[in-house]
């Protein structure tokens, strides 16, 4: 099987989050509510090309997701537009492992 050139190759971006309220939340329920918001902001087809995934790393009320470099600024304001809950961006990286050392402290 022939290797992927560089150039070729889908750029992430890995947007940290952070949950704003009193009440405890599951990961179940903030990946809803946060695919709900996302799907009526985007649309299906733009969600399709955006490849979001919000990952289950979530603790102390921080997770990542992880989107295509060309969405990343829409997939913000889509958060922005939840309304059960406040969403606050703490930063983006490229890498996981960056997003994790720099927001969310290892």
């Amino acid at each position: 099987m022939k290797v992927i050139l560089p150039t070729l190759k889908e750029r992430n971006r890995y947007i940290v989050y952070e949950i704003k309220n009193n009440k405890k939340y599951t990961i179940n329920e903030i990946k809803n509510e946060m695919m709900k918001s996302m799907l009526q902001f985007l649309g299906e087809l733009e969600c399709a090309k955006a490849n979001i995934l919000i990952l289950d790393d979530f603790k102390k009320n921080k997770g990542i997701i992880k989107v295509s470099h060309k969405y990343a600024d829409k997939v913000r304001v889509a958060l922005m537009l939840i309304k059960n809950f406040v969403v606050e961006t703490k930063g983006i990286s490229g890498t996981i492992k960056k997003a994790r050392l720099k927001f969310i402290g290892g």
